[in-house]
């Protein structure tokens, strides 16, 4: 994983600190808000790699704790649309389904001569003996 340190309220992830900048979770609702000011991407394995659901505060907000409120707030509605949204299921892959073996049919003639040997197979221990007793 990386080596972040991220922030919670209660059950809600809404932001990050990583190398001494502080990333706010986005949405497709706030990330423009962020892209306008130039603010960048969270991306844990360096430039050009992939980057997450979260950018920089602004830095003038980091001043003063009533103007990072609202940058702050906004994270933390993002964070709470994110935990009530349905999470996408991914399709289980369908297994195989395996073949039944046929199965012999009954005919008259197997049927005739099952009866005429009587009784079936004696059920129990291999090789017919009986059990033994100790004693």
């Amino acid at each position: 994983m990386f080596g972040a340190v991220g922030l919670y309220a209660g059950e809600l992830f809404f932001a990050l600190i990583d190398d001494d900048v502080l990333y706010l979770k986005v949405d497709d609702q706030t990330r423009p808000e962020f892209e306008a000011r130039g603010l960048k991407a969270f991306q844990p394995f360096g430039e050009g790699t992939a980057s997450m659901n979260y950018r920089e505060a602004p830095e003038d907000a980091l001043e003063d704790p009533e103007s990072l409120r609202p940058w702050a707030e906004r994270a933390l509605d993002v964070a709470r649309r994110a935990k009530t949204k349905p999470k996408a299921k991914k399709p289980k892959a369908k297994k195989p389904k395996a073949k039944a073996k046929p199965r012999a049919k009954a005919t008259a003639k197997t049927t005739a001569k099952t009866k005429e040997k009587g009784k079936s197979k004696p059920k129990g221990r291999a090789g017919g003996g009986a059990k033994r007793r100790r004693g």
